[in-house]
C-alpha cells in the first residue's frame, strides 16, 4: 500500500521524473479475496462452495499458470488470449475444488465472472492511495502504472477514478513480457523518455517489483 512510501524523502535534489506503480496489491486489492468473489459469482449460477476452498485452489492454479504475456500476439488477438488465459485458471480452480461439473453452462458463468473484474465491484481501493497520488501530482511528478495485468486494467482504473492520475499504463499482456523481465520496464520508461536512474517503481512483490 502507498502508506509505506515516505514522501518526506522527495526533495528537489532527488525527485524522480516518473514513478511507476504496480496495480493489484499496491493501488487496490480484491474485496474479501478472490475466493469470496468467485464464490459469490458461482452462487448466482446455483453453485455453493466455500470461499476458503476456492481461495486455496485459485492460488495453486494461478501460481501454476504461465506468465500473462503474449509476445507474438497482434492487437486483434490480445483480448481473446487474455480471456482464454484467465478461463484456464478459473477452470482449474473450480476443477480442483471438485465443483466444475456443477455448472450447466460454464461458458456463461466464466464470461460474467471475467467481465465482473473489469468493474469497480470486486476491488477495494486502498484508503491512502488517492491522497498520496494527489500529493505526488502536486509535485509535478509523472505517474504511470506498470502491471502484470490485462486490458481490463484500463476499465478498472477508470471505474476507481484513478485513470486521470496516470499518463501511462503498461501491461504485461500487451508488452509480451511480465515483471521482473527488464523489457516491460524498458517499454514503460520509453513512454516517458526517462532513463532508469530518474524513475522509481512501487509494488508489493519482491520478485516482480523489486528484483
Amino acid at each position: 500500500m502507498l502508506k509505506n512510501i515516505d514522501l518526506g524523502e522527495i526533495t528537489p535534489e532527488n525527485q524522480p521524473k516518473v514513478i511507476f506503480f504496480d496495480a493489484v496489491g499496491t493501488l487496490f486489492g480484491v474485496r474479501g479475496g478472490v475466493g469470496e468473489v468467485y464464490a459469490e459469482q458461482a452462487k448466482q449460477f446455483g453453485v455453493d462452495i466455500e470461499p476458503e476452498l476456492l481461495e486455496k485452489c485459485f492460488i495453486d492454479s494461478f501460481r501454476a499458470a504461465p506468465e500473462a504475456a503474449f509476445p507474438h500476439a497482434t492487437p486483434d488477438q490480445l483480448a481473446r488470449l487474455e480471456f482464454d488465459w484467465w478461463e484456464a485458471i478459473a477452470r482449474q480452480t473450480f476443477h480442483q475444488a471438485n465443483v466444475l461439473h456443477h455448472f450447466p453452462h460454464w461458458g456463461d458463468f466464466f464470461t460474467q465472472l471475467y467481465h465482473h473484474f473489469a468493474t469497480a465491484a470486486p476491488w477495494d481501493l486502498y484508503p491512502d492511495v488517492y491522497p498520496q497520488l494527489q500529493r505526488l501530482q502536486r509535485l509535478h511528478i509523472q505517474l504511470g502504472v506498470l502491471s502484470n495485468f490485462d486490458s481490463r486494467l484500463y476499465s478498472v482504473l477508470k471505474a476507481l477514478k484513478l485513470d486521470h492520475f496516470f499518463s501511462s499504463v503498461t501491461i504485461s499482456t500487451a508488452v509480451g513480457a511480465a515483471k521482473p523481465d527488464p523489457h516491460i520496464f524498458t517499454v514503460a520508461l520509453a513512454k516517458h523518455q526517462c532513463p532508469p536512474h530518474q524513475a522509481w517503481h512501487v509494488g508489493d512483490s519482491h520478485k516482480e517489483d523489486y528484483l
